[in-house]
């Protein structure tokens, strides 16, 4: 499955070894991730050398190829709320896990798109699992 991983960047990447324990798990299943490069270490620098103007257009092109979006929004961000935005506005799945405790945004707690998901975890694993058991689900079936 084509998968867009979405997680902050800007806003802050407290949240990056949970970014990477998720991408490296899915990449192991046999998933595609154009995305997996957004866990890194060091991806703030490396986005600094883009464009704002290449980014939107490379980022939309991947959420328009992608199967469905899996966001981690835990950190409040604005790239992250306007690809899921994006992503249900194509129908496309979105499944967006957030560590228990952590207040996310109520335009994406609030919505009530029948391809929308959302999970709290309070240990990556418990992510990971939910994420595992719903894109097994053939075909997304939310």
């Amino acid at each position: 499955m084509n998968i867009y991983f979405a997680c902050a960047i800007t806003a802050g990447r407290q949240f990056e070894p949970v970014y990477q324990a998720i991408v490296r798990v899915l990449l192991a299943d046999g998933h595609q991730i154009p995305t997996a490069h957004l866990a890194d270490s060091g991806i703030t620098a490396l986005e600094a050398t883009v464009s704002p103007r290449d980014v939107y257009e490379r980022d939309v092109a991947w959420i328009r190829e992608c199967d469905a979006l899996v966001a981690e929004v835990s950190v409040p961000s604005h790239g992250v709320g306007y690809e899921i935005g994006y992503a249900l506005s194509l129908e496309k799945p979105v499944l967006c896990v957030h560590q228990d405790g952590h207040a996310i945004s109520k335009m994406i707690s609030g919505n009530p798109h029948s391809k929308l998901r959302i999970q709290a975890y309070r240990q990556v694993d418990e992510a990971i699992a939910w994420l595992q058991s719903r894109l097994s689900l053939p075909p997304l079936d939310l």
